[in-house]
């Protein structure tokens, strides 16, 4: 019988708690774990660093298998119609693994701009051995070689909010792997796999940690790409260790609320940026025009909680005191969160991208992205409306039109 996303998020990794005598997630600590058949463990050995399951229940090294993140990685395939998946000890941890494990395919990517800016700097500065092709979202197949091992993308895009249109891409990339980086729609907006990516990665720091209080990431899919990317995490060192595994497993019933609750408050406040005239300009995916593939509804079932906006100044000590004048929304990185966070990419998250990539796709100096947290709506307009009148008064810009009309 199908059950309901909100059904599976609440039992998911938890076939086995019967039969152990547990409600709550187990955490097991173990760095090591007995091995008292040495066969049983030789095996179990050889088929964990190779990406497998333990044998007979031998896990041998938290290195290499961890039953409360295995748990962890059950739940969110299951939520990603996955077969498998691997956690790691962040997000940038699990992209590498994913780069690592291409390498036995080609040595080349093609990816969209923009995407995370610590993943665009790891392709271009081509420190794990890879080239890369930046191009554009219908510009796929034209982009690929003989020796192109994956195609990148990620949306909704950070920080720009652009949506790319997952099925067509895996049309253009023919054999050649896509994977789809959907942390800021979570599998409660979007299923990349049903799409036909062939992985789908989350920094799970965000939305999937939720509370700000975590670092991780997950790459899910077919087993066996999951299993080249396990027997890099083996080799490597990457697995998540278990307290974030038990905080994320935890977290997991409650995704699809905080998700909806912070998406409901987004629109309201992005349709509030987008009529007033202090904003220059406002990117959310549920504004009009914004989703001119249609892909609303069609791939993402709604716009997310995230919003991009720019002040109507590009004068950097305007973009400081409207920051500095916040109060209930902090400054700072990440997403996702319970509270609501807002930073400029230009000058943090993307800052290791060069300038002339950052602009070319509208990562401009004073770009905002606003994390919509699960404070009461009205809270958060009366911070930004005191923040920009803040700004207005300073500048008098009482002649400007709204971002919406622009």
């Amino acid at each position: 019988m199908d059950k309901a996303f909100a059904t599976r998020a609440v039992h998911a990794g938890r076939q086995d708690f019967m039969k152990l005598g547990v409600h709550a997630p187990p955490l097991d600590f173990s760095s090591t774990y007995p091995t008292p058949d040495l066969d049983v463990a030789a095996r179990s050995f050889d088929s964990l660093v190779s990406g497998d399951l333990p044998i007979d229940g031998s896990f041998v090294y938290q290195r290499l298998f961890n039953p409360t993140t295995d748990r962890f990685e059950r739940a969110l395939a299951e939520l990603e119609g996955a077969e498998d998946a691997a956690a790691f000890a962040s997000g940038m941890a699990a992209f590498s693994a994913v780069l690592l494990a291409a390498k036995s395919r080609g040595t080349h990517v093609v990816a969209v701009r923009p995407i995370y800016g610590t993943a665009d700097h790891l392709l271009t500065s081509g420190m794990l051995g890879m080239t890369v092709t930046w191009t554009t979202q219908d510009a796929i197949a034209e982009a690929l070689r003989p020796d192109t091992a994956l195609v990148v993308i990620e949306t909704p895009a950070n920080p720009t909010l652009e949506l790319v249109d997952i099925a067509a891409v895996v049309r253009q990339a023919g054999s050649v792997p896509v994977m789809v980086d959907s942390t800021f729609a979570t599998p409660v907006l979007q299923r990349p796999l049903a799409l036909g990516a062939s992985l789908v990665l989350h920094s799970a720091t965000k939305f999937l940690g939720g509370h700000g209080d975590l670092l991780a990431g997950v790459v899910a899919g077919p087993h066996a790409l999951v299993r080249d990317i396990k027997h890099v995490r083996a080799a490597t060192g990457g697995l998540l260790h278990p307290l974030a595994s038990y905080l994320l497993h935890r977290g997991v019933p409650t995704l699809a609320l905080r998700v909806e609750r912070a998406q409901a408050t987004a629109v309201d406040l992005a349709w509030k940026l987008a009529n007033d005239r202090r904003v220059a300009g406002v990117r959310f995916p549920a504004l009009p025009g914004q989703d001119p593939r249609g892909l609303l509804g069609r791939q993402m079932q709604g716009p997310g909680s995230v919003i991009s906006f720019e002040l109507a100044s590009e004068d950097p000590a305007v973009l400081r005191h409207f920051l500095g004048t916040l109060e209930l929304i902090t400054p700072a990185v990440s997403l996702g969160s319970t509270d609501s966070l807002i930073q400029p990419p230009a000058a943090l998250t993307h800052r290791v991208v060069e300038q002339e990539a950052r602009e070319a796709v509208g990562v401009s100096p004073g770009l905002l992205r606003l994390s919509v947290g699960l404070e009461d709506p009205r809270d958060l307009w009366r911070d930004l409306d005191h923040a920009l009148a803040e700004v207005a008064s300073r500048l008098e810009l009482r002649d400007l039109t709204p971002a919406l009309a622009r």
